[in-house]
């Protein structure tokens, strides 16, 4: 199970910062990941971390923005979000998967495992 929570309503060039807390299974092989959706648009990828060795990914259009991080004793992955833009707004979503390489990880329709979704408005 997975709870994801920290969304809110912040100006352009604020941050804010989600939280993904996990349950249950041992996550040692899994990806963490944050996808977003925007109204009237797919969900895309944000950024991921392996839960061993802690690698991380990117979308283009977060990277220098945002950081993925993790704290294993908690089992949360958090994503420091910063120099918020408008185009940001959008419901975040955690997801984790195990197996994933590294040119899957960014592919939605591999996670079998989602949490609900934190709303994220960044206002102009």
């Amino acid at each position: 199970q997975l709870q994801a929570c920290g969304g809110g309503l912040v100006r352009a060039g604020g941050s804010l910062r989600l939280s993904c807390a996990s349950s249950g299974r041992s996550f040692s092989n899994y990806v963490m990941s944050w996808f977003r959706q925007a109204p009237g648009k797919e969900r895309e990828f944000v950024a991921a971390i392996r839960w061993s060795g802690g690698g991380t990914f990117y979308a283009g259009s977060v990277k220098g923005r945002f950081i993925i991080s993790k704290e294993n004793a908690k089992k949360t992955v958090y994503l420091q979000m910063n120099n918020l833009k408008p185009e940001d707004t959008a419901v975040y979503y955690c997801s984790t998967q195990s197996g994933l390489i590294a040119s899957t990880v960014s592919d939605r329709d591999r996670y079998d495992y989602w949490g609900q979704g934190t709303l994220v408005t960044v206002s102009s």
